[in-house]
């Protein structure tokens, strides 16, 4: 049996990644996202188990300490992290998986996965993504002003990742990251 491939795509807030994920899972439903983990409150709109598992920080530091995640991090105040169990699971029935990190927890599941596949998708420029974080409506100017100085840092690591896709046009990095999900030389 052939075993699946782990697809790590991490960016930027507000740089569009879960809905170039969505595009890519539209075009090709053989592939598997995982749910991530978190203490942080819905948004509006938000489903447990489809957007994320949201969890107390209680059942989070249960799971962390029991070795239930594959990584975790804290982001702006919040705990996240990926489930391994589904994770290893699906993959080790031949399904790639997409998985939608920020750059700590990258850096954290590379010691776990090393044979995991990592791109990171970059703003056309920080004043866009800028834009686009502010346009969301759903964090206060404070919140947006910490994103925005994580993410000057995380644009600076793109060079750690195998493949780095400028989301400019949805379309285009959609049809860029499927190309490149499907090179499994890459």
């Amino acid at each position: 049996m052939t075993t699946g491939s782990l697809i790590v795509v991490a960016g930027p807030s507000g740089v569009g990644k879960g809905t170039l994920i969505q595009k890519v899972l539209a075009q090709d439903p053989s592939l598997w996202l995982s749910v991530s983990a978190t203490t942080r409150a819905p948004r509006p709109g938000e489903v447990d188990g489809r957007d994320y598992v949201f969890l107390s920080e209680s059942e989070f530091a249960r799971l962390v300490e029991s070795g239930g995640f594959l990584e975790s991090a804290e982001f702006a105040g919040n705990y996240y992290g990926t489930p391994a169990l589904p994770v290893l699971e699906k993959i080790s029935h031949g399904t790639d998986v997409l998985l939608e990190i920020d750059l700590q927890g990258v850096r954290q599941l590379r010691d776990n996965m090393p044979g995991a596949r990592t791109v990171f998708v970059a703003p056309p420029s920080e004043e866009e993504l800028a834009t686009r974080l502010a346009g969301r409506g759903t964090e206060d100017a404070a919140t947006i002003a910490r994103r925005m100085a994580v993410a000057h840092e995380e644009l600076q690591a793109a060079g750690e990742f195998d493949c780095v896709i400028v989301n400019a046009d949805i379309d285009t990095a959609a049809e860029q990251l499927l190309a490149w999900i499907h090179n499994r030389t890459a």
